[in-house]
């Protein structure tokens, strides 16, 4: 395979880890404004919203330079999911759109008990439902349940998404994305008392985490053999859940200790692991078990001028993302409930 394939096939990969970092953080952050409780029920929610900011909405880039890459150069894998998925990727897209349009609402529209309410509640399902129906994606593509005949897709739109792994996979993925949530939730405030809150959350999500990981890999032994295979059988992606343990316990360790910016970074370790281990058990398939990476690559002229757009548009991200960040960095005004001038502003990072 040619240095470019590799380089391309590592950027599509990053973009979807950092997209579970930032993105799934900011999923995970709906999650507890749904699961909001206690006396602090008001705080939690104020925080959960300054967090996330109005700038919350740059964390789709990531999604959007995966799509890029996967249309420029492995046509023929975005045309196969495209078409194998279009349910649950169109459900997706809704969820993120009214979750968006939720989110802005609720801060921006009437000032109203019964209208923050309607829109917190659309903002906190739709959290709840996109990342699951992004995991039950992820589990069709890596189950060998999409078959393709030349540029014939066979399997039908339904049952490679909605398998037991498949469902496994999307519940894995909510997990993930509220205990990341939680843990960057607890080094986004002062207070202890919301510390401790967001830390019982985390700790629970973490266990939550556990199990869900523990199903998937007991349902990938017959729903994606594939992956199966290269969970416990490759040396790469052994190592990479060796580093994945590692992380997830040394995040438990800082959290029970209360060191909470050290945890925030094991947990994006631990993420960041989870899902490069996905991409590396499934290598060489783009989509197990018909369409492989070099099979749908497009020619070499146009994976040397994506990996110059690439570069280019790096040069040009990175710096803005860490200016902006910088920028609502800044002192933080006083708490105040979501929907008030001022409840917002950073995003979960």
């Amino acid at each position: 395979m040619s240095t470019e394939l590799w380089l391309l096939g590592g950027a599509l990969v990053g973009s979807f880890v950092l997209y579970a970092l930032f993105g799934g953080a900011d999923f995970g952050g709906g999650v507890w404004d749904l699961l909001a409780s206690g006396p602090r029920k008001a705080e939690q929610r104020a925080l959960i919203a300054r967090a996330l900011g109005p700038v919350w909405e740059v964390n789709h880039v990531w999604l959007i330079i995966g799509v890029v890459i996967l249309f420029g150069v492995f046509p023929r894998a975005f045309a196969v999911l495209s078409v194998a998925l279009h349910v649950p990727l169109t459900l997706l897209l809704l969820g993120i759109i009214f979750r968006g349009t939720a989110f802005t609402f609720r801060t921006y529209d009437a000032r109203g008990d019964r209208v923050q309410r309607r829109w917190g509640l659309v903002f906190s399902v739709a959290s709840v439902l996109a990342p699951v129906l992004l995991g039950m994606c992820v589990g069709a593509v890596v189950s060998g349940d999409i078959h393709v005949r030349g540029l014939k897709v066979e399997s039908g739109f339904i049952s490679a998404w909605l398998s037991p792994f498949a469902l496994a996979v999307g519940v894995l993925a909510l997990c993930l994305f509220a205990f990341l949530a939680a843990v960057y939730l607890t080094a986004e405030t002062s207070e202890p008392a919301l510390q401790e809150d967001f830390r019982r959350r985390a700790l629970g999500a973490g266990v939550a985490v556990f199990l869900a990981a523990l199903g998937v890999l007991v349902l990938a032994r017959g729903g994606a053999p594939r992956v199966w295979s290269g969970l416990t059988g490759s040396p790469f992606a052994l190592a990479l859940h060796g580093a994945t343990a590692v992380a997830a316990v040394l995040a438990f360790g800082l959290l029970l200790t209360r060191h909470f910016w050290p945890a925030r970074v094991a947990a994006a370790a631990q993420v960041g692991l989870i899902v490069a281990g996905w991409a590396a058990s499934q290598y060489p398939y783009l989509v197990v078990p018909d369409v492989t990476l070099q099979g749908a690559a497009a020619n070499v002229a146009t994976q040397r001028a994506l990996l110059v757009a690439l570069a280019v548009g790096g040069a040009l991200i990175f710096p803005s993302l860490v200016f902006l960040l910088r920028v609502f960095q800044s002192p933080r005004p006083p708490f105040s409930t979501p929907g008030a001038s001022g409840s917002a502003s950073r995003p979960v990072q």
